[in-house]
């Protein structure tokens, strides 16, 4: 059985359509087998998407490890000045993700590019939001956090949302290693959503 944070070309596909409400307003997103959370929004999803919706994130966004888009077509479809860039190394999952930003109406907005984490990520971003693959194992996620800095602009924040019994502990200290300043803003159901922000250079 393919893993999400795979391509599995031997994998059926499956045409799944799940919905969700969020702000008052009903979503539908396209999925497929072999895709994460192909059946629905998933708890973490939604309590990052809670935590930072209408918060200031800047202009260029990065939606690492996107999926099939919840994170960073909702922040596109709330605020039309964001520009956001969404990527993922499984590929059936990025082209629900196009079928989703094209449903909501924000392709114009976004970027969807196919990458192993920051492969084929050139550019520097206000905000880099994610809900790590975890059953991709630390060599992967830290990869993911290892690189934000590089990859963000002076002031720069890293998003992420990461489960207590998955190691959001032991996730916070190595960010620590990585940020000046790491915070944990919000907590539901084992779930945390840490934000870490890049120093601004001094002159």
């Amino acid at each position: 059985m393919g893993q999400y944070f795979e391509n599995d070309e031997t994998l059926a596909h499956q045409d799944i359509t799940w919905e969700f409400t969020f702000l008052g307003e009903k979503y539908s997103f396209k999925s497929d087998l072999g895709v994460f959370s192909k059946e629905g929004l998933d708890d973490g999803t939604r309590l990052l998407l809670e935590a930072i919706a209408k918060a200031p994130l800047g202009e260029r966004i990065l939606d690492l490890g996107c999926g099939v888009g919840p994170i960073g077509l909702v922040l596109a479809h709330l605020d039309d000045s964001r520009k956001v860039t969404l990527c993922d190394v499984n590929l059936r999952a990025l082209e629900k993700c196009r079928q989703n930003a094209t449903n909501l109406g924000v392709s114009r907005q976004v970027e969807i590019v196919p990458s192993d984490v920051y492969s084929n990520i050139n550019s520097r971003f206000d905000t880099i939001v994610t809900n790590p693959p975890i059953r991709a194992g630390k060599k992967v996620t830290y990869a993911m956090y290892a690189g934000a800095p590089d990859h963000l602009n002076e002031d720069g924040r890293l998003i992420l949302v990461i489960r207590k019994q998955q190691g959001a502990e032991s996730c916070f200290k190595y960010l620590q290693t990585l940020f000046e300043n790491v915070v944990e803003v919000t907590r539901k159901k084992g779930y945390r959503v840490l934000i870490a922000t890049k120093a601004r250079r001094v002159s």
